[in-house]
């Protein structure tokens, strides 16, 4: 089938190659000259474990295909995916202007009929102003051409999306047409093989489930940490805890662990999204509020204990941190815990000392020349005069680490784990002041 993708982000890249590896001709469509040259150059934008491989193979072979012009893009495909950001607004609901400002361009340049899949996380009503934007602009064309508007919302999670887009557990999508059902069957088969995993239904209840999936797993992540901070106030070991709930079948042990916060491009937008949705017609979200307030006060933890050991005195120190990436396996940094630690230690007067596996290019793209910020070649550079170390991510190479040169490394004997990566009890021996989320004892100064 010849595909159409607006928009060459995170999730519009990803979709596009999969489809190419498939057999589809996909052709790509961004306003950025930069980044189509270096796509067609096998510069990939982002850090995606398996996808440079895989786009550099489908352009070699001529099933992916990257362009600038959008009338050559509407003319490619009978099927035009829109992939664009929407970025929180002010006021944090989701900004459609480059939702609407594609449509209209498809719209300007279609001369025949077309199905347009929303692949951005839109809110409820989305597809209708997508459908009234086209509709209006063809009636300035005096042309009378069908189309339909299906939303077909993405799962992926960063880090894994290549899988997840191969080996989805569901393809949602909301039309009531038929003819774009059986065009969707045709696009996703190659995905549907083992058994059937496309779910059809209306537009506004595909619109509300990809907000309803993002929503519930923050839900989960922010109800863990407030159990952790119980945890801490009553001496128990949150641990312990994860491990008896999540021996319940109706609990299960995905999105449980405790931290220093949820972050990335997805769940901060989506809640905060829908909290507005929902004041939009005059409903109070207490929970999605509850959710997004306990995670604001989670990503102040890391910060929190580290000025508490030091008795408010932070002026002077250099603070080693290991992993800036929101999670694993990216490089994105959006709404990651380590932006408001390392701002609140800059206001404290202190100095960073970074590492990551793939974030540091991110990280000096978002803070430029600081004085203050020294982004290091790897984790025992960051150690080096540090006066503590801090865990932001839970990268496997921050697992296993040697101790013995922690000890050495740093003039205090202070970690501050955000991800709950060692035992309490090890570091205890070792003399350590470990801190870390709703371990009971475990987070207080050991003498």
């Amino acid at each position: 089938m010849k595909v159409t993708v607006f928009g060459i982000g995170y999730v519009g890249l990803v979709q596009a190659a999969i489809l190419a590896s498939v057999g589809h001709d996909v052709m790509c469509v961004d306003i950025d000259e930069q980044k189509i040259e270096n796509l067609k150059n096998g510069i990939i934008p982002i850090y995606e474990p398996g996808l440079t491989p895989l786009v550099e193979e489908t352009y070699k072979n001529g099933l992916l295909n990257f362009t600038t012009d959008a009338e050559k893009g509407v003319n490619h495909g009978s099927i035009q995916f829109i992939a664009v950001g929407t970025p929180p607004d002010e006021d944090g609901s989701a900004d459609l202007k480059y939702v609407l400002a594609v449509a209209e361009t498809i719209a300007s340049h279609m001369s025949n009929e077309k199905i347009i899949i929303d692949k951005s996380t839109v809110p409820v009503g989305t597809a209708d102003k997508v459908s009234a934007k086209i509709a209006e602009v063809l009636s300035a064309r005096n042309q009378n051409i069908a189309f339909d508007v299906v939303s077909n919302p993405e799962f992926l999670k960063e880090g894994a999306a290549v899988s997840d887009c191969m080996k989805p557990d569901r393809i949602v999508v909301g039309t009531e047409n038929e003819k774009s059902r059986n065009a969707m069957r045709e696009l996703y088969a190659p995905f549907n093989r083992n058994h059937d995993r496309m779910i059809f239904m209306d537009v506004r209840s595909a619109e509300l489930t990809k907000y309803a999936a993002n929503c519930m797993l923050a839900t989960k992540i922010s109800f863990m940490n407030e159990m952790s901070n119980l945890a801490e106030l009553l001496g128990a070991d949150i641990e312990a805890v994860r491990h008896g709930i999540g021996s319940d079948s109706r609990i299960g042990y995905q999105f449980i662990y405790p931290g220093c916060g949820y972050g990335g491009s997805c769940f901060p937008k989506d809640v905060q999204a829908l909290v507005r949705t929902a004041n939009g017609i005059d409903y109070k979200p207490a929970l999605l509020e509850a959710v997004e307030s306990v995670n604001y006060a989670q990503k102040q933890k890391l910060f929190t204990n580290l000025n508490n050991h030091f008795k408010g005195d932070l002026a002077g120190k250099t603070v080693a941190v290991w992993g800036l990436s929101f999670k694993p396996q990216t490089d994105d940094m959006r709404e990651a815990s380590s932006i408001v630690l390392m701002k609140a230690l800059w206001a404290a007067g202190a100095k960073v000392q970074a590492y990551d596996p793939e974030a540091m290019e991110e990280c000096q793209r978002i803070f430029g020349d600081n004085d203050n910020l020294a982004l290091v070649g790897t984790k025992e550079s960051a150690l080096k005069g540090a006066d503590a170390l801090v865990v932001c991510t839970e990268w496997s190479q921050f697992r296993a680490p040697d101790f013995e040169l922690i000890e050495q490394s740093l003039s205090s004997k202070v970690i501050i784990d955000g991800r709950n990566l060692y035992d309490p009890q090890l570091l205890k021996e070792r003399g350590f002041a470990y801190y870390a989320i709703g371990r009971g004892d475990s987070v207080k100064k050991v003498s």
